[in-house]
């Protein structure tokens, strides 16, 4: 039976890589990495330079493999992603189909954890379920993206005794700040910060976290949001794409 091991490899600085995933990228004989488009060489640069770094399995090799994007015009959001997952499960099952075979270990290198705003698992699952190639699978974590942002910020990701909420841009003003004091906000590509109108609100928002283009800006909501919509599409026009997240607070330790 083929093994697969899915990879949380972090938010992008290879010295996020833990011995738990260096240990087991060197069990692989087959490395996938993604590509996704020329505008985003970096993320699959990053990759190649932690199998470069922390693989010394000399009979281990790698595979690339295109990522396709997601259709989204006349779909709902949910048929968009399912129909895109399906795709990818397609590509998954023919990778391990032509490229791995009886009884050898393919790795999935995921950016941040697998388990926080990732789908790896749910699509491996998916060719899983098709039944067309048996294997068995587990899990490394890896250092996500929010705990990047708040090292970077040096802040505590909770209010003491108070609960946090992660997220999307698409659901963030169904709740904060009037049931979430504490907002996660990932997959936002419409800035849904900028339609929360409260003096109080904070905000520590963070781009490209873990690489030498990180950026941090914080600051109460109501004076920086302007400045992270300039610096943002600013970012965005120079490097080709984005890849952000932020954390939106009101209140503070002990204030019951």
């Amino acid at each position: 039976m083929r093994h697969i091991l899915i990879i949380g490899i972090g938010a992008g600085n290879p010295e996020h890589v833990t011995i738990q995933a260096i240990n087991a990228l060197n069990k692989a004989d087959v490395l996938f990495i993604p590509t996704k488009g020329a505008k985003k060489t970096e993320l699959a640069e990053v990759r190649r330079e932690i199998c470069a770094r922390y693989v010394t399995r000399s009979e281990s090799h790698t595979v690339e493999f295109s990522v396709p994007v997601r259709q989204t015009e006349g779909r709902s959001y949910s048929g968009s992603v399912d129909d895109w997952h399906g795709s990818i499960a397609a590509i998954y099952e023919a990778l391990l189909l032509t490229d791995l075979a009886e009884g050898q270990t393919g790795a999935f290198l995921v950016w941040g954890d697998p388990m926080l705003y990732d789908s790896t698992i749910r699509i491996v699952e998916r060719v899983k379920a098709r039944g067309r190639v048996a294997f068995d699978f587990e899990v490394v974590p890896g250092i996500t993206s929010l705990q990047a942002l708040c090292a970077s910020h040096r802040i505590p990701l909770n209010l003491v005794g108070k609960p946090v909420e992660i997220t999307t841009g698409r659901r963030l003003v169904e709740s904060f700040p009037d049931k979430s004091e504490t907002a996660v906000v990932m997959l936002d590509g419409e800035q849904a910060f900028e339609k929360i109108d409260d003096p109080d609100a904070i905000i520590y928002w963070g781009a490209y976290l873990g690489t030498p283009d990180e950026i941090v800006i914080s600051g109460r909501l109501a004076d920086v949001k302007e400045e992270i919509l300039k610096v943002r599409a600013e970012a965005r026009q120079r490097i080709g794409w984005i890849m952000d997240i932020y954390l939106l607070r009101k209140g503070a330790d002990f204030d019951d």
